[in-house]
Formats: structure tokens, C-alpha cells, sequence
């Protein structure tokens, strides 16, 4: 019985990490490069939370997105943020129904299980706060009454750092609801000619129905309860506290990170374990995912910024000053 207690989680696991590579080489198929990206796309979903890609334009933040939907056999629906849309456009309306002398309920796209926000600091404040409840409670609350989304639920919404006019900056209250902020670059020398290469051999189009759905929403749902049964040692738990209090007493950051901000830290370091075939979190797990957890989180104080300090930046050095557990 002990033996078959042992055998079975390794099993399990062994499946999970073939499905998860199978999911990275679908993606692969159309997107070059962009590894890291890929890799926490995935744990974000393992770890049932939504992320923010930030990158210039054509870096293939939406295509990404795109795909990890394409590779899960689940709903997914794409919103244009733009200044003149209304929460109504986003989470639906109630419309007069002429023959039952009745009001119905229509769902607007926020109601999928993948939903690709695109662009979403363009939308006006009023707009971004109808995402509030949802990503917090994956529910939506219309006239009194609450519809629950169906897990796997995810939001993955794009914007663009540089461009500044016709935006909205998002508060803080939301990007705290992020579980990774991915900064995307560009890509290198080598992957730019590949990615010419094999865009002209796809003579100029990327035919996204290639891309073969790998799992299923039961089995996406099966793989987050592995992730949660991940275990992580109590001197482990200390680190991620001591790297979060890290950024509450860093004289370099004037907003630290919420204890949100450790739960994140500890839920996708078990998903990074799986991914990488063990059923235990390791430090290389948590220094991983620190900066896709963290950076978003904190506020960097005047003069910091003036020196040309990014949060990035000032994460890793925070890491660095924690002593890693043996």
C-alpha cells in the first residue's frame, strides 16, 4: 500500500509534465523564441491566475495568448479595451423580453474561460473596475444576482509601456489581482531571422488551427489540483515571507508587496515544480517566479525611479539580500 501511495503521484506527475510540453511545443509551432514567457503563461493557469503581458507592439503578445488558448479545449473570447466601452460591453446587460413581459440576462464576453483583454489600459476607469469582482471571485454580480464563471477561468490581458496617450493607468488594487505582469522584449538576432524564416515559409500566415487542443477543461482542472497538492517545506514558506517583508522595508520601494503577493509566490512555485517534474518546491522555483510575482506589486520611491531603476531591477536585488534555506 506505501509503495503504490509513492508510485501513484509519480505517475500522475510524469503525465502532467508530458502534457505540459506537449501544450510548450503546440505553442512553439507558430511562436519563436519567447520561452520564459510560454513557461509562466502556463504555471499562471496551473496556479488558476490571471496575467498582465506588457511588451511593444509586435512582439506577439496577443498571438501568445492566442495560442495557449488554442492548446486548451476550453471557451475563449477576445475584448478590444477602448475608451468608449462601457462595463455593460464587457460584462452584459439586461434586455426587456417583449413576449415574457420579463428582463433577461445577456452575457456579454466576459463570460469564457479564457478571456483575452487586449490593450486594457485604453479602457476608462469605470471600465477596468467591472473586472474587479470577476478576477477576485471569478463571478460576475448583475441586478442582485451572481453568475459564477466555469474553471478553468483566466484573464490575460496586453498593454503597451511606451504609448501613453488615450490611456488609463491601472490602479494599483488591480495590478495586485495579477498573479504574473510578463514583460516581453525583443527577440534576439537569431530569433528575428527564424522568425522571418518561418513566416515566409507559412507563406505570410499564421494559421492558428494547426495548433491541436492538448487538454481538456477537466484535465486542466485535475492539473491545478496537482499543482495545489505540491508540497513545500515550512523553512521554504519563510523565504517567500522574508522576501515579501523584503519589499516592505527596502528603502528604494515606497509600496511594498501584500500578503497576496506571498500566496502567488508560494502557488507558482509548486506549479513551476511540476512543470519541471518534481513534487517538491525548491529556491530555484521561488527566485524564478519572484519578479513576474513581485514587480507589479511594488512602487518604487522618487529617487529610485530617477536613477533609472526598474522594479525588476529592485526585486532582484531584494531577492539577493535573502539568505537562500539549505
Amino acid at each position: 500500500m506505501e509503495e503504490g501511495q509513492i508510485f501513484e503521484p509519480q505517475t500522475e506527475l510524469a503525465g502532467f509534465r508530458i502534457a505540459v510540453d506537449k501544450m510548450k511545443n503546440e505553442i512553439g509551432k507558430i511562436i519563436v523564441g519567447q520561452h520564459r514567457m510560454v513557461e509562466l503563461m502556463i504555471a499562471a493557469i496551473l496556479s488558476d491566475g490571471h496575467i498582465l503581458i506588457e511588451g511593444v507592439p509586435g512582439v506577439a503578445k496577443t498571438l501568445s495568448a492566442k495560442l495557449l488558448a488554442r492548446s486548451i479545449d476550453t471557451g475563449f473570447s477576445r475584448i478590444q479595451f477602448t475608451p468608449d466601452l462601457m462595463p455593460s460591453d464587457v460584462l452584459g446587460t439586461s434586455v426587456f423580453n417583449t413576449k415574457t413581459a420579463e428582463f433577461e440576462f445577456r452575457r456579454g464576453p466576459i463570460f469564457s474561460n479564457l478571456v483575452l483583454i487586449d490593450e486594457i489600459n485604453r479602457a476608462p476607469a469605470k471600465t477596468q473596475a467591472a473586472l474587479f469582482e470577476v478576477m477576485e471571485e471569478k463571478q460576475i454580480t448583475i441586478d442582485g444576482i451572481t453568475y459564477p464563471m466555469e474553471p478553468p477561468y483566466m484573464v490575460i490581458a496586453t498593454q503597451n509601456p511606451i504609448e501613453q496617450e488615450g490611456t488609463y493607468r491601472l490602479p494599483e488594487a488591480q495590478l495586485d489581482r495579477f498573479l504574473f505582469k510578463i514583460e516581453v522584449g525583443y527577440p534576439s538576432k537569431e530569433e528575428e531571422i527564424r522568425i522571418l524564416t518561418e513566416f515566409q515559409g507559412r507563406k505570410g500566415v499564421n494559421n492558428l488551427d494547426a495548433i491541436q487542443p492538448i487538454i481538456s477543461a477537466a484535465e486542466m482542472r485535475n492539473a491545478q489540483e496537482i499543482v495545489r497538492g505540491i508540497h513545500i517545506e515550512p523553512n521554504l514558506i519563510s523565504y517567500i515571507v522574508s522576501i515579501v517583508d523584503n519589499t516592505r522595508k527596502n528603502r528604494d520601494i515606497y509600496l511594498g508587496a501584500s500578503p497576496r503577493a506571498s500566496i502567488n509566490l508560494m502557488t507558482t512555485s509548486k506549479a513551476i515544480a511540476a512543470m519541471r517534474g518534481r513534487n517538491f518546491v525548491t529556491p530555484d522555483d521561488i527566485q524564478f517566479v519572484a519578479g513576474p510575482v513581485l514587480q507589479h506589486r511594488i512602487i518604487l520611491t522618487p529617487e529610485k525611479e530617477m536613477e533609472g531603476a526598474t522594479p525588476e531591477d529592485v526585486v532582484n536585488e531584494t531577492v539577493k539580500q535573502v539568505e537562500v534555506p539549505r
